[in-house]
């Protein structure tokens, strides 16, 4: 099978591209703004389970399929675990931005995020000893401002959006130095909806099979192959780690690698091909929000 030609070329006469990503929440996703899941012991194993067991595994099967992925590190993430993440450096793997104490954009004043965004890099760059060129904002609940913000600390791309199929160049404003890729995401394309219990914190209590879970995304990949788009899963090593999940994510790694028409890349390669290409930003700019 192989995808009509999209308004994006992709590389080495590939139809469409596909990206693994993992977003490394650990503890940092339950204790913004609720400091006092710290003392629910049950809550914090749940979310440690990631970095400690999950990360590890799936490390282990992105390397036989040699596949080259994003992780999304908050920064306490990277402080409370700094081993983990040199770990997943070491494997060759992208690491890129995803605030500090996962704080959502929308709940932050415009210093705040501001304050959150340079808290990340630098432990990132205190942990991992790299500057992130990629953000994916806390929940994917970007604000109006953050796209500007990130463009003034030279961030090279977005993975937070769903307005489209297809990577493009976001335009951010007059002000800004100049645009943002945008590598858009899906909220079917990500196993929170898939997995995700923890009571009186998140989610319904419904947990499917992963064999569901797979058949969703291997569907919405063969839907974003047929239209030459850009297929990125999200996952995280505290769900998607655990062994019956990593299995089913393993089979779906094999299918998608086997796609000889498909482009399999880190969302940083894939941001980097779409800045090559020269984009017009003027041409695909994006509505403007509410917020100046």
């Amino acid at each position: 099978m192989s995808g009509p030609a999209g308004p994006v070329s992709w590389p080495e006469g590939k139809s469409s591209a596909a990206s693994f990503s993992f977003d490394i929440d650990a503890e940092s996703a339950v204790l913004w703004r609720a400091p006092q899941n710290a003392h629910r012991m049950s809550v914090i194993s749940h979310q440690a389970y990631g970095p400690l067991v999950g990360v590890p595994r799936l490390l282990g099967l992105l390397d036989k399929h040699r596949i080259r992925s994003t992780f999304f590190v908050p920064g306490y993430t990277a402080h409370r675990y700094p081993s983990v993440v040199r770990d997943i450096v070491a494997a060759g793997h992208e690491i890129a931005h995803h605030g500090y104490l996962h704080e959502q954009p929308t709940g932050l004043s415009a210093t705040e995020e501001a304050v959150a965004l340079d808290r990340g890099l630098e432990a990132l760059e205190e942990v991992a000893g790299v500057r992130p060129v990629g953000y994916r904002a806390p929940m994917w609940d970007l604000s109006w401002r953050t796209p500007a913000l990130l463009a003034a600390r030279d961030f090279l791309y977005d993975s937070s959006l769903m307005a489209a199929d297809h990577p493009c160049e976001l335009e951010v404003g007059p002000d800004a130095p100049r645009s943002v890729v945008e590598i858009p995401i899906q909220w079917a394309l990500d196993d929170w909806e898939q997995f995700c219990f923890l009571p009186d914190i998140s989610g319904s209590g419904l947990i499917e099979t992963p064999a569901k879970a797979r058949e969703l995304w291997q569907a919405e990949f063969e839907g974003l192959r047929s239209v030459g788009g850009c297929w990125v899963l999200t996952n995280h090593p505290f769900l998607s780690g655990r062994p019956s999940r990593a299995h089913q994510l393993d089979e779906l790694m094999g299918h998608v690698n086997s796609c000889a028409d498909v482009w399999v890349a880190s969302l940083e390669e894939i941001a980097r091909h779409i800045r090559g290409l020269g984009l017009d930003p003027r041409s695909v700019e994006f509505p403007s929000g509410p917020e100046n």
